[in-house]
């Protein structure tokens, strides 16, 4: 009796099982590429099933640290301990596909918006889950890449307070939606989420631009905006001492272009 009601057991379990694979199947079948979490609570990221080679490019660069403690910064950077060299590299051979970088320089343009759509057509339409897209960062989209701290210290008074902190950084509600429902067309995947942080969520890297904060530190000290009185060395340091969570910081996004393009990255504007 007990080796019968053991077999009824195991057979139960595996008709389970078996239930839940094919749920999966049919969720997986439904959108083609699905949401590598759950159905329930918001994940950590947002990476499609499949993303594997992206997923380890994000967990990689969580671990490289990025120095944030200059006390000066030059005009020009001749040593790779002056930018983010690792993390840099990570990104250069990074070795999914299809991979795009963004020249992005208007802060007010559509620039997170396509971003997105292009994830969303390369993730869901062509089936690339390993797609990267990659922000060359500069230009007054270069705004976008400062913490609250500087917002509230300099660009405030920069942009005469038409914004008085990085509002491009906060998560909209949508970010909170379902990630299982990708056609939802207030969720996470849609125009109503272009957020910076959500962006990252998928795997996007934001790159920074050391000629950027320079030109800008140089414009702020020639304005007078310098509560402290700092150099304009010191004031640059400062710049890049506040990038946002997970900026990488390069030598020059101008110059850094063409090493992607090296790379295989696809140009786009």
């Amino acid at each position: 009796m007990s080796d019968q009601n053991g077999l009824t057991s195991r057979r139960e379990a595996l008709m389970k099982m078996m239930l839940g694979i094919g749920a999966g199947m049919a969720a997986v079948g439904a959108g083609h590429v699905a949401w590598a979490g759950g159905m329930s609570g918001a994940p950590a990221d947002l990476l499609a099933a499949g993303a594997a080679t992206l997923k380890e490019l994000s967990k990689r660069l969580e671990k490289v640290p990025r120095r944030r403690d200059f006390k000066t910064a030059p005009m020009v950077l001749t040593d790779p301990s002056q930018w983010d060299e690792k993390a840099l590299n990570e990104v250069l051979h990074y070795a999914g596909a299809p991979k795009q970088v963004w020249d992005n320089t208007d802060l007010e343009g559509p620039w997170l918006n396509l971003m997105r759509n292009a994830m969303n057509v390369q993730i869901w339409s062509f089936k690339h889950p390993n797609f990267l897209a990659v922000s060359a960062t500069h230009g007054t989209a270069h705004l976008a890449l400062y913490d609250d701290y500087i917002w509230s210290k300099y660009l405030s008074k920069f942009t005469k307070g038409k914004w008085n902190s990085n509002v491009w950084l906060k998560e909209p509600p949508a970010a909170e939606a379902n990630p299982a429902e990708f056609e939802n067309p207030e969720g996470v995947f849609s125009p109503h989420d272009n957020s910076i942080t959500v962006l990252q969520r998928r795997g996007v890297v934001f790159l920074a631009c050391h000629n950027e904060i320079w030109e800008l530190t140089l414009s702020l000290h020639q304005k007078g905006v310098n509560p402290d009185g700092l150099t304009h060395a010191q004031m640059a340091a400062e710049f890049t001492n506040h990038l946002i969570p997970g900026a990488v910081l390069t030598p020059g996004i101008v110059g850094t272009l063409p090493e992607l393009m090296l790379a295989g990255y696809q140009y786009a504007k």
